[in-house]
């Protein structure tokens, strides 16, 4: 469980930096006052470094026609890092 939580408290850290990514992560609290629509729900299985898993996670939000996501989990498994997320328009 720390290792699920210290993966997605990276990848929160890492939201600093989101100007270099089109989708942007949200907290989930954000999201109720923002009226946003959810689009679908993604996952990715890639990356060693969390903010692999953010740019992989942005640019599935981005496929999938999201200008936001929110991760709903993230662990590591070997040297690549599973996340999955919540994708908002």
């Amino acid at each position: 469980m720390k290792r699920v939580t210290g993966i997605v408290a990276a990848l929160i850290i890492g939201s600093l930096s989101a100007g270099a990514y089109a989708a942007e992560e949200l907290q989930k609290d954000k999201v109720a006052g923002m009226n946003l629509t959810k689009v679908g729900d993604i996952s990715i299985d890639q990356g060693s470094a969390p903010m692999d898993a953010k740019e992989a996670l942005s640019k599935k939000a981005d496929e999938i026609g999201g200008k936001y996501f929110v991760v709903t989990s993230g662990q590591k498994h070997g040297d690549k890092i599973h996340a999955t997320a919540e994708v908002y328009k």
